[in-house]
């Protein structure tokens, strides 16, 4: 079952009982999916950020932005629009197709993987998980990486409360810590 028609289906109906809600617009929902890749080698090798920038493309399947500096720092050896990362927002269907793909086939090839936090939330209903290295997805060919590179991914909900927001991604699935 495709995650958009089980959220639908089973965590729709879930929710409303869970929580009272009077409306199937109450229930909480998935605005966004932030996928941040921040490539600090790029100062010294600039192949890398073409490089973080096709991963991120094959992973969400949408060409990501390049972040470029705000302000120079003499310490990181980073002057002011260098390009020091990349990032891509995800919604709608390749949003839904993400987060499957995260769920079932990522995060289960994680070494020593014993759930996500429950802290990783903002107060506000927003879920962030840190990725250490791009290689736990599938599209990503191992031979072709020059460098493992990390990633953030935030989820964005509509959910008030990070009670809601859990409920709602642990009925989607996502693996919490007991």
């Amino acid at each position: 079952m495709k995650l958009k028609e089980k959220y639908d289906q089973q965590v729709v109906p879930a929710l409303k009982k869970q929580f009272e809600y009077q409306n199937d617009l109450q229930v909480p929902r998935i605005e966004k999916v932030v996928i941040n890749m921040g490539i600090g080698e790029a100062s010294a090798n600039s192949k890398a950020i073409d490089a973080g920038v096709k991963d991120l493309t094959t992973i969400a399947g949408q060409k990501p932005v390049v972040n470029r500096a705000r302000k120079s720092i003499a310490t990181f050896k980073v002057r002011k629009g260098m390009p020091v990362g990349a990032s891509v927002t995800l919604r709608g269907a390749r949003m839904f197709d993400f987060l499957s793909k995260l769920i079932n086939i990522a995060l289960p090839r994680i070494r020593d993987f014993r759930g996500l936090s429950n802290k990783s939330f903002d107060g506000r209903g927003n879920f962030s998980l840190g990725v250490k290295e791009q290689l736990i997805f599938p599209e990503i060919n191992y031979e072709q990486v020059d460098a493992v590179r990390g990633m953030d991914i935030s989820i964005v909900t509509t959910a008030r409360t990070d009670q809601e927001a859990r409920a709602m991604l642990e009925h989607l699935g996502m693996p919490f810590k007991r």
